[in-house]
C-alpha cells in the first residue's frame, strides 16, 4: 500500500514529467512558428521584387512611348 509520501513523490515526478513536455511542446511550436514567419519574409521580399520589376519596366515603358507621342505631328 503506497504511502503519502510516496503518492506525493508520484505526483510530483508526474508534475514535473508534464511540465517538461509542455515546454517542449512549447519550443516546437516556437520553432514552427519561426519558419513560417521567415517563410513569409522570403515570399513577401520575392513578391516585392517581382512587382518592382514589372513597375521599373512599365516606367522605362512609357518613358519610351512619351517621346514618340511628341514626335507626331500636330493637326
Amino acid at each position: 500500500m503506497p504511502t503519502k509520501s510516496s503518492e506525493a513523490r508520484s505526483g510530483d515526478v508526474r508534475a514535473r514529467a508534464e511540465a517538461s513536455f509542455r515546454k517542449e511542446e512549447r519550443a516546437k511550436d516556437g520553432a514552427k512558428a519561426m519558419m513560417e514567419y521567415q517563410a513569409n519574409g522570403k515570399a513577401m521580399r520575392e513578391k516585392t521584387e517581382r512587382l518592382k520589376a514589372l513597375r521599373l519596366a512599365k516606367e522605362a515603358a512609357d518613358k519610351a512611348v512619351k517621346p514618340a507621342r511628341k514626335a507626331a505631328p500636330a493637326k
